[in-house]
């Protein structure tokens, strides 16, 4: 059975007011007992009575507003103060002056419902408790209330008026709605005893509210009496459930809303703040509750319409509240109470009894002892890591997919879709539509007439709508316009796409949708926060599970508890290092050591990934695309990835071909290419060549022969622009002859072999190309494009860039001034690839660090990606092995491996079983099964000089890697 750690103190706190003695006492209980007689043994009765007030101040009011706390403090004595708006800093600051010119300590509460960010600017918002309430595992909403008590523990808080125990049935509900978890009493109530439970491992109290139940009324009690008419029977099975359960459970508090309740009290018009028979009768004497017991604020209209200043609070405390929140006139109130002793209607017995709970809930905070609130490093305290962690896998688990017809979610296929977003609501979707673009293709359209609209969305075959509302606060509108609805019923009767409706709002939003024919599929992400929006477009994809099931009742359709698990397809997801069991401290140390290669002019830019456990937990860009521009490298830019293209586009075209038997790796390159029948080459295998074992020369400089004796392209071989028989394009106005193809294969074949076993060589890949090529009829940009790129998603990928991407977006690779004379931007940098018209099999593809993770994943995960099977696992494990390690060989087959002695392609940090490249111009990526680690560096190392090797000998991106490796935490 759990430990309870407050209801024993009132329980035992009860037996002592009426002079009993507790057979179980402990010597803590023994300790709690002197100091709580021992303060109210000395206390005047002036003193006694100033402790049932708690008072609010706003830390950022003027002046004279948080000194007539000061004056309250000394006047009267008050118990405690609930702080409203302001600012972390300077509430702590307030706080330490109040608590040092107080006689007992004062009790410090604050309005907390989901983080301190409810008041306080510069702190943590979690989610709302609507957003909670679709959570199926309790235990994650547990640890998001023990961030939370950490963080009011942190900033000198005591009680935490929290949670929120009123069971919203009415969806018109002006005041809780968002507050709520939800419709269904019992989910409220175990969400309930999950914040005590967090609350309680923080150390502080918890608050029950708004007690006898808001949930069902459209009027706002801060602006008039709310009327709950419903039978008794009712409300003990709606209403009070929560609070019966939760009273079991450890409840420290409960605050009692201003409600006119008839079935519970007989006196027309009386609030329920202010009702013996609700709280006395009912709350105490029934159901048992001995804890503190709050009046709601009793400056709001609900209750001071009907009472004068003073007798407000007098009411309050012969109804049996313990403590009056928030008073309006704490001078007249003391007044009366004074009076009500004096005059004998104010029992002493009835003042001890809430002045000792009071005292009571102190020791149990630690108000015995030190007070002070510590202001070093308090942002850094309230903004943690842990926290991080915690509100992401929250938003994770309460995803909600209400309906997925055909399962279209997640969107598997990508090479078949066409993809539109349409952005309803009145702020911003950027994150949803930014990470959306991370995993497809996906235009925005974006016009207000739906003439518009319709011309353009039959374009598509799958329609993502985004509807986003203001994360701002849990109160703001969250009706779709009549527009909007409209839109949206036409959208749906669009027989030519597929639809997605993605609500970034209260889910009683969707109320308002009349029919859901035609809309595929429906995403409620409850919050537009920038984390809900990312993890939603990760459900969309398949990086995430979907397990969220309604709080509420949308209709008659989708009722409370509606949710349909949508699985993982093992797409990347995006995440931060702790998730994954690396630490971001640590990890910095990689922003230091790609800062370092700027500054030493190692290249203009780069872009880093890590990834592990399938999360991007680190993506990162640094610098300019050149030393001289001003635009800074993003994600968004595109690399020459140079002898990336091996591992990242010819040889799993090559693995595809050994599993469909049309090439072996004991295939000879007479067996490839007949033509080579009479050449050395002959009997070189696929699989000595690709582990580059083959005696093969490291490269052929093609280009020197085509140039004039100025050293410049030669007119024998080249045109400034397309004519006949000269159509290959090198670079910029710069067209080669379309017979040269003939003399490159000619060439090779005339090679020699080489006396060295193990030498890298590019030449092999020329001859994998044309046998690809012959093979399948079509060129190898395309057949990597038809069989990888597009469906993995790899949208930023390929060859030839220059004719497919904005100019600004391609970083450039050097300053040409040997062959093309010219800046080689957006075309390959490699000569024989130019000269085979920007497809090599060595060289040629372009791409940026996310879509190059992508394919890594997929090797990482044997194969498959993203709801497909790309290669079997098992031809992986063939190509990933090195075969000649006997021999001093590290190669895998195509793939690098790590070096066999000191030096080599890695940090020395990695398992055998990991496996990548390097990039002549400054690019390098690896994969380690074991770890779970894929690591991507992008730079253009080569501009403006290729002869810039500072990259190289510095070893940096190795360094780097050690240094990912050293983050991992044990």
């Amino acid at each position: 059975m759990r430990k309870n750690y407050f209801f024993p103190f009132f329980l035992l706190l009860f037996m002592l007011v009426n002079g009993q003695k507790h057979p179980l006492m402990t010597q803590d209980s023994i300790l709690q007992q002197q100091w709580v007689d021992g303060h109210y043994e000395t206390m005047t009765l002036e003193e006694k009575i100033g402790q049932l007030f708690m008072v609010s101040v706003a830390s950022n009011a003027n002046r004279s507003a948080t000194e007539r706390i000061k004056k309250l403090i000394d006047r009267h004595h008050i118990g405690g103060v609930i702080f409203l708006r302001g600012s972390p800093t300077r509430q702590a600051k307030l706080t330490n002056e109040y608590q040092s010119m107080s006689k007992i300590p004062l009790l410090i509460g604050q309005d907390a419902e989901w983080g301190l960010a409810m008041r306080l600017d510069s702190t943590y918002a979690f989610p709302w408790n609507m957003t909670l309430g679709a959570i199926q595992d309790s235990t994650i909403v547990e640890e998001v209330a023990y961030q939370m008590g950490k963080h009011a523990k942190r900033l000198g808080v005591h009680i935490n008026f929290a949670p929120v125990l009123d069971v919203n049935i009415n969806p018109r509900n002006p005041i809780i709605g968002n507050r709520s978890f939800g419709e269904n009493p019992e989910n409220v109530s175990v969400k309930g005893a999950t914040f005590i439970r967090g609350f309680e491992r923080a150390g502080i109290l918890s608050c029950g509210k708004h007690f006898p139940g808001h949930g069902d009324t459209a009027t706002d009690s801060h602006h008039d009496l709310p009327l709950i008419d419903f039978s008794r029977q009712r409300l003990d099975s709606v209403e009070l459930h929560p609070y019966k359960e939760l009273i079991k459970d450890g409840l420290s508090s409960v605050m009692v809303a201003h409600l006119n309740v008839p079935a519970l009290e007989n006196v027309p018009e009386r609030p329920s703040s202010l009702s013996k028979s609700i709280i006395t009768t009912l709350l105490k004497n029934k159901m048992g509750f001995e804890g503190l017991v709050f009046t709601d604020a009793l400056n709001m209209k609900a209750v001071t319409k009907t009472t004068d200043p003073g007798d407000v609070e007098l009411s309050a405390f012969l109804a049996g509240n313990d403590m009056l929140l928030m008073p309006q006139e704490v001078d007249s109130a003391v007044k009366k109470l004074l009076e009500a002793y004096n005059y004998g209607i104010i029992t002493e017995n009835r003042l001890a009894r809430s002045v000792k709970k009071i005292l009571m809930a102190k020791y149990k905070v630690a108000l015995s002892g030190k007070q002070r609130v510590d202001t070093d490093r308090l942002y850094e305290d309230l903004n943690n890591l842990e926290s991080d962690m915690v509100y992401e896998k929250a938003i994770e688990n309460a995803l909600t997919v209400v309906k997925n017809n055909f399962s279209l979610l997640p969107i598997k296929k990508l090479s078949n879709k066409k993809i539109a977003y349409v952005k309803l609501g009145d702020v911003d979707g950027d994150t949803f539509y930014g990470t959306l673009k991370k995993y497809a293709d996906v235009t925005p359209i974006e016009v207000k007439d739906f003439g518009e609209y319709k011309k353009k969305l039959s374009e598509f075959n799958l329609v993502i709508v985004g509807y986003h509302k203001s994360n701002d606060t849990p109160w703001r509108n969250h009706k779709f316009s009549k527009d909007e609805l409209f839109w949206l019923r036409q959208i749906a009767q669009m027989r030519s796409n597929n639809m997605v409706l993605v609500s970034f709002a209260n889910p009683y939003a969707l109320s308002d949708i009349v029919d859901f024919t035609g809309m595929d599929a429906i995403l409620v992400a409850y919050q537009n926060s920038v984390l809900a929006q990312r993890k939603a477009a990760e459900v969309i994809f398949g990086a995430l599970s979907a397990k969220g099931k309604l709080p509420v009742s949308i209709n008659s359709e989708f009722p409370v508890n509606s949710g349909v698990e949508v699985k993982s397809i093992a797409r990347l997801g995006y995440s931060i290092p702790e998730r994954v069991g690396l630490s971001s401290k640590k990890l910095s140390m990689v922003d230091t050591l790609v800062r370092h290669g700027l500054d030493s002019l190692m290249y203009p830019g780069a872009q880093v990934l890590v990834a592990r456990r399938g999360k991007i937990i680190y993506n990162k860009s640094f610098g300019h695309p050149t030393y001289t521009s001003k635009e800074k490298i993003t994600e968004d830019h595109i690399y020459d990835l140079a002898s990336l293209t091996k591992i990242l586009s010819t040889l799993p075209v090559i693995m595809k071909m050994e599993e469909e038997g049309k090439i072996r790796l004991n295939d000879t390159f007479q067996e490839l290419v007949p033509e080579y029948a009479e050449s050395e080459l002959k009997d070189v295998t696929v699989l000595k060549s690709l582990s580059h074992y083959g005696r093969l020369p490291a490269w052929i400089a093609f280009y020197v022969d085509t140039l004039n004796k100025d050293r410049k392209p030669s007119s024998e071989f080249y045109r400034n622009h397309p004519e006949e028989g000269y159509s290959i394009k090198v670079s910029e106005g710069l067209y080669l002859s379309n017979a040269y193809q003939d003399s490159i294969y000619n060439r090779i074949g005339r090679q020699e072999l080489k006396s060295n076993r193990y030498r890298y060589s590019d030449v092999a890949y020329y001859v994998f190309k044309k046998y690809i090529e012959n093979t399948y009829e079509k060129s190898l940009d395309r057949l990597a494009t038809d069989f990888l790129y597009r469906s993995i998603g790899a949208t930023n990928t390929g060859f030839n860039v220059a004719d497919k991407f904005d100019k600004s977006r391609i970083v450039p690779s050097e300053e040409d001034n040997y062959f093309r004379y010219q800046t080689i931007h957006g075309y390959v940098h490699d000569m024989g690839a130019a000269m085979q018209g920007g497809v090599g099999g060595h060289a040629g593809l372009f791409s940026n660090a996310n879509d190059v993770a992508k394919i890594m994943q997929m090797y990482l995960q044997g194969g498959y990606y993203g709801g497909e099977r790309y290669l079997d696992e098992r031809t992986i494990k063939k190509f990933n092995t090195c075969y000649f390690c006997h021999k001093d060989v590290r190669r895998g087959v195509g793939f690098d491996k790590p070096q066999l002695e000191d030096k080599g392609p890695t940090c020395g940090c990695v398992s055998h079983e990991s496996f990548g490249h390097s990039g002549f111009t400054g690019t390098y990526t690896w994969a380690d099964p074991e770890a779970e680690i894929v690591y991507v560096f992008l730079s253009n190392r080569t501009y403006p000089s290729a002869h810039n090797n500072l990259l190289v000998r510095s070893a940096l991106r190795t360094r780097i890697q050690q240094a990912i490796y050293d983050s991992i935490i044990n």
